[in-house]
């Protein structure tokens, strides 16, 4: 006889992982299983990331990406300590180059304070070099919050705790339907029925695709964009002590190419961020007619592109020239060589775009009937994942009536 779950999450990322983990928690009687298509978790957006343990100095005061990255990192550093994860928080400072970055980094300072960060503080160019020896810049912002973390091992924990708690989580088993069903839904992966009352989509890079097994018209599209990284050699990682930021473009949701000091000791160099050819596609040469052809079709990525058509271009450059790159990483220290560069790996995010060309800067999770769908959730889903997994938690066990 079929087991019959309470709750199915589809995906086993963090997100996915996190929200298990918060409905077991919280009820340790629920049946919950978590199907993930890969051999192992955490192997896409959260395996593929640069580690940071975000404070939430970018997001618009009041929107689910400030109100979770918050709690999110809170709920971060106490599950790592609890769990004997290493972390870092070494501190970032986000440097101003030019005149004309001055207003912006002020509404990033002022964003800070809106968004409850006490110890950020505004820093002059002596004490810039002060915190980085090595970095020039005329103004910047020093954000004590910022951490580092591995989230692949976050996420390993994660789901040991889960299947010692009772939950399920099943690795090679992709999702390929989900039906509507007496007692909720029935969900089909690798040719076997799986029965729940409800489904939660975590689904990353395929959130849309799995949300449209159960919408009819969906507005959103998930758009694939690569982060290609460098690795300072192992030589010159003294001239990187912790983060280094430059100030974003507001109009853009990506924050640059940056140094990041990794918790394995490694300083990354990156990332730009170039249209991916394929959803899973870490490399240039890798392409997805499907992939392609569902990005290109769809009426708002065609809007996007226009209107970033410049930025684009400059990304690919910078992709595909080793100097541009490097010159785009001296802005922010001088010293840095290209030959200091040695190539790493990549991550693709996931960026959902509306259909009138909009790219969501904030999460955006949708339900209805027995399915609760989490559309957008790019940086900082990995710092917020666990208060991303309470907030949709409490949706879920309001929906199976479960206190």
């Amino acid at each position: 006889m079929e087991k019959q779950y309470d709750c199915i999450i589809v995906g086993g990322g963090i997100v996915g992982l996190a929200t298990a983990l918060n409905l077991i928690e919280a009820n340790s009687s629920l049946k919950v299983l978590v199907l993930e298509k890969e051999n192992e978790v955490a192997l896409h957006q959260t395996g593929n990331n640069s580690g940071v343990i975000h404070s939430g100095i970018y997001y618009k005061p009041g929107s689910l990406k400030a109100l979770n990255c918050i709690r999110g990192y809170e709920l971060m550093l106490k599950f790592a300590r609890e769990n004997a994860i290493p972390f870092d928080l070494c501190g970032k400072v986000i440097v101003a180059t030019s005149e004309a970055e001055l207003p912006l980094l002020e509404n990033l300072y002022q964003r800070g304070v809106e968004n409850g960060l006490g110890g950020i503080r505004k820093i002059t160019a002596a004490e810039i070099r002060e915190y980085e020896p090595h970095c020039t810049g005329i103004q910047g912002l020093h954000v004590p919050h910022t951490g580092i973390i591995d989230y692949g091992e976050v996420s390993r924990v994660m789901c040991r705790i889960i299947r010692e708690k009772g939950g399920e989580v099943f690795t090679n088993h992709k999702v390929t339907d989900i039906r509507k069903a007496s007692r909720g839904a029935e969900v089909e992966a690798e040719g076997k029925i799986f029965p729940t009352k409800l489904v939660i989509n975590c689904a990353g890079l395929f959130s849309d695709r799995i949300a449209s097994l159960t919408e009819e018209k969906l507005d959103v599209r998930i758009i694939p964009f690569r982060g290609e990284y460098y690795e300072l050699r192992e030589d010159r990682r003294h001239l990187v002590k912790g983060l280094i930021y430059p100030v974003p473009d507001p109009n853009f949701p990506f924050l640059g190419v940056h140094f990041t000091r990794m918790i394995s000791g490694g300083v990354e160099a990156g990332p730009n961020a170039v249209f991916a050819f394929k959803r899973e596609g870490y490399k240039m040469s890798q392409v997805s007619l499907k992939d392609l052809w569902g990005s290109l079709s769809w009426p708002g990525f065609r809007k996007v592109a226009v209107k970033y058509y410049k930025t684009g271009i400059g990304e690919y450059y910078r992709s595909f020239f080793k100097s541009a790159f490097t010159k785009a990483l001296q802005k922010l220290v001088p010293e840095i060589r290209e030959e200091d560069l040695v190539p790493a790996g990549a991550g693709v995010r996931a960026q959902a775009c509306d259909r009138i060309g909009g790219l969501l800067d904030d999460f955006k999770i949708m339900e209805k009937d027995f399915v609760i769908n989490v559309l957008n959730a790019p940086s900082p889903a990995a710092t917020s994942s666990l208060a991303i997994g309470e907030t949709v938690s409490k949706i879920a066990l309001d929906k199976l009536q479960v206190k």
